[in-house]
């Protein structure tokens, strides 16, 4: 038993969702590393730098359909169970866990305000934080209100994209001046980004602070928040109602494939055929292109879940299932991991390939990365009980040092 208030121990842990954190951590890098290698622009218009065609076009034709959204939707229903994992276990021990929750979120808030401000500008964790301070409220609700209350939420920065759609033609001619150079930068724009990163560390950061403040301000505000605020929520009710413990019978699993195979894959692969035949232009795909897969991405999602858990319940102990697992326990760190990577590789203080390294050169990056960290991940859990981040998040959750090395009291 931990003591009352304490961290979970390995003991307590419900693997399954180790499993898929860990799964989820491994593919969100398929879409963060064109964030890392290109400019902004192209990870929502790949038209607007880099090579698409032949392999170049086929790796960014399957990353949007299989991963783009899809993880991050993963990984924030995850966040949502996390959360009403951790409280109902505290409650059960006769614990608070208002306290602790808005501890470690608030902890987590800084960890990701440093991550986008010092390192790289597409940090997720500061998202998770904010949202996590009001989810929390709506833990205690049944999985029905919780579904329907998250896809409300997902609904409404649909319905405010779709309105920026029809209003365009009526913005101020400088707004939408603003947002033509986000979406299509001109030539100078793309020089500027590429010698900003391609510089020390000192050069990308007025590139680097712009780009973080518009995330965690406007784009958070309008858009992100709702999203990922939605999936938690939507987490919360699949959690209570055991889809992640690979528990449920395996028919379930294979209705959230077919879901998306059914549903998802195909709205996702509308909206590149709508995006290709309306040349990916502003008008037509900064908002309403967007709809396709942001509502396909959903179902894709999910059938990503059942598929990992079909794998829990047919290959439990095997030696895959044990390194995503690991992974999965140390998922804070290998996120943090692959920015430190990627960063390195691609930034002006590292190798400087910023804007060199095509799709298919990402991809295989993308492969080393997983390599290692599925390698790594359960040769440090051998030796140790948390990954360095977890250690550092829960020892100031905690308010106190906690034992890290294997065998120590």
């Amino acid at each position: 038993m931990t003591e009352l208030g304490g961290p979970t121990t390995q003991s307590e842990r419900i693997l399954s969702l180790d499993v898929l954190r860990g799964f989820a951590v491994l593919g969100i890098l398929v879409m963060n590393i064109q964030a890392f290698s290109m400019i902004g622009a192209a990870y929502f218009n790949p038209t607007a730098y880099g090579d698409l065609t032949g392999l170049n076009y086929l790796v960014f034709l399957l990353s949007h359909l299989l991963t783009d959204m899809k993880f991050m939707s993963i990984f924030s229903m995850l966040f949502g169970a996390g959360i009403v994992l951790m409280a109902e276990r505290m409650e059960a021990r006769g614990g608070r866990p208002a306290g602790v929750h808005y501890r470690r979120t608030l902890i987590l808030l800084l960890f990701g305000i440093a991550h986008a401000w010092i390192l790289w500008t597409g940090d997720i964790l500061y998202t998770y934080a904010m949202c996590a301070l009001l989810v929390y409220l709506f833990r205690k609700k049944q999985p029905k209100t919780l579904i329907i209350l998250g896809v409300t939420s997902i609904a409404v920065a649909s319905v405010i994209s779709i309105a920026g759609q029809f209003s365009i033609q009526f913005w101020p001619e400088e707004s939408l001046s603003q947002i033509a150079k986000l979406w299509a930068p001109l030539q100078g724009q793309v020089a500027a980004e590429l010698e900003a990163y391609r510089g020390g560390w000192s050069a990308q950061n007025e590139h680097r602070f712009m780009a973080a403040l518009s995330m965690e301000t406007g784009a958070f505000l309008w858009s992100i928040s709702w999203r990922a605020g939605g999936m938690m929520l939507v987490g919360m009710g699949l959690f209570k109602m055991g889809v992640f413990s690979a528990d449920l019978p395996g028919r379930t699993y294979r209705k959230l494939i077919l879901a998306a195979l059914v549903l998802g894959l195909p709205l996702s692969a509308a909206g590149v055929w709508y995006h290709t035949s309306t040349n990916w232009t502003l008008e037509q795909g900064f908002f309403g292109g967007m709809q396709f897969n942001y509502w396909g991405s959903l179902f894709v999602a999910l059938g990503w879940v059942g598929a990992v858990m079909l794998f829990c319940q047919k290959w439990p102990g095997s030696r895959l299932y044990r390194s995503l697992a690991a992974t999965g326990q140390m998922a804070l760190t290998n996120y943090l991991m692959q920015t430190l990577i990627c960063t390195t590789l691609f930034y002006g203080h590292g190798f400087g390939l910023y804007g060199s390294v095509e799709r298919t050169g990402q991809i295989l990056i993308v492969f080393a990365v997983w390599a290692v960290e599925l390698l790594w991940s359960p040769w440090w859990l051998a030796r140790f009980r948390f990954g360095p981040f977890e250690w550092l998040w829960r020892s100031l959750t905690y308010m106190r040092l906690q034992p890290i090395r294997r065998g120590e009291p």
